[in-house]
């Protein structure tokens, strides 16, 4: 069995684990891409799912156990991450950005939809 032939149900509840975890991870790092460290998340992400996510009981033993489930397991966190990092920031995520940024005078960078929800956040904080 692979991780083609789960359930929907079960490839969305990875998907949203992957995606969950890895703003967790960003936030935590504050979205420093230099301290980025792949090993790092998927550890984190390794706790997440044994300790938060309802899939990861669903999943035999013998599936967690095949190197051919990691490889699939890595290469959906690649497409992910890569889906992450492409989707551009709403139009009012910018706004409220520049509205922020004129009322704290503190500029932030960002470059996706994701740091940009992290950088509203920081700013909404300052």
């Amino acid at each position: 069995m692979a991780f083609k032939d789960l359930s929907q149900g079960i490839k969305i509840s990875v998907s949203r684990s992957i995606t969950t975890s890895f703003e967790r991870y960003m936030s935590n790092i504050q979205w420093d891409e230099e301290q980025f460290d792949i090993q790092r998340f998927v550890s984190e992400w390794q706790e997440y799912i044994q300790n938060h996510s309802s899939w990861y009981s669903q999943v035999s033993d013998e599936m967690k156990a095949d190197p051919e489930f990691h490889q699939e397991l890595a290469a959906k966190i690649n497409e992910i991450i890569e889906k992450i990092f492409s989707e551009k920031p709403s139009d009012e995520q910018m706004e409220e950005i520049e509205s922020l940024q004129k009322q704290t005078g503190k500029e932030m960078d960002y470059s996706c939809k994701m740091e940009a929800k992290y950088v509203i956040e920081q700013l909404k904080n300052a």
